[in-house]
């Protein structure tokens, strides 16, 4: 049990605290955005070490290393995306009744340097790691990116929860790209495609034929894609889910 439960918890920790901090960070004035870019940077420049390191360790130290690095890189993307400084060439909302391929275009193009940097990233993750026996941060990252387009398609084609409320008002233009409506066709396949992927990935974890380094890598990335899953859930589900990250939206009272 402790094999991947332990994992489990600790992707849920990671998951909840990253997601909160960042938000947190994002509140704070503006003048103070230059040093937490500068803070993530460094961060993630150490993870891009770790990873590296990591790697060609199988032990369950070097699946929690691993696994930590990504989240650290993804977070820099995050931050470097909703304080401005890695978004895209468009800056403003789509004009109101245009045709869903110009919005589609226009949604494109307000994010494509934050893609790019997705790319990047994953690319040189994915360099780090060719042909080293532990994937664990390889795995971790795709799921973020998989999960996150997934949710970015979603949004754009419409849900319930569009989540406004975590957008800084910098990027509030970015909410005329959204649409809102109960559900979209994609939603189930998205949720399907990922339960099946995420029941695999658990059955593997918890098969008794596992070491311990393959069940903690293997639960740490169930895990993860578990609560991803849940994030899908939150955009069609009638309930509220500022309630969980509260404290990191604290930050952003009128000034």
């Amino acid at each position: 049990m402790a094999a991947y439960g332990l994992p489990a918890l600790y992707a849920l920790f990671v998951w909840w605290f990253t997601t909160g901090a960042i938000l947190y960070l994002d509140g704070l004035p503006r003048h103070t955005f230059r040093w937490s870019m500068f803070a993530a940077t460094a961060l993630a420049l150490l993870a891009l070490i770790g990873l590296d390191r990591s790697c060609e360790s199988t032990t369950v130290a070097g699946a929690y290393c691993a696994f930590t690095c990504a989240i650290i890189i993804w977070g820099w993307v995050e931050i470097s995306f909703l304080m401005g400084f890695v978004t895209g060439p468009r800056t403003s909302a789509a004009p109101v009744g245009c045709s869903e391929w110009r919005r589609f275009v226009f949604a494109i193009q307000a994010i494509a340097y934050h893609e790019l940097a997705i790319v990047f990233a994953a690319g040189s993750i994915a360099l780090l790691s060719s042909g080293a026996p532990n994937q664990v941060g390889l795995w971790t990252f795709l799921i973020l990116w998989a999960m996150r387009l997934s949710a970015k398609l979603n949004l754009f084609l419409g849900v319930r929860n569009l989540g406004e409320e975590f957008l800084p008002e910098r990027l509030r233009y970015l909410r005329s790209f959204f649409v809102k409506r109960p559900m979209n066709l994609l939603f189930p396949i998205s949720v399907t495609v990922a339960t099946i992927l995420a029941a695999i990935l658990w059955t593997e974890a918890t098969a008794t034929s596992a070491s311990a380094f393959d069940a903690t890598g293997l639960a740490l990335a169930a895990a993860l894609l578990s609560l991803a899953i849940l994030e899908h859930w939150f955009m069609v589900l009638p309930m509220p889910t500022t309630a969980l990250w509260s404290w990191g939206l604290g930050s952003r009272t009128p000034r």
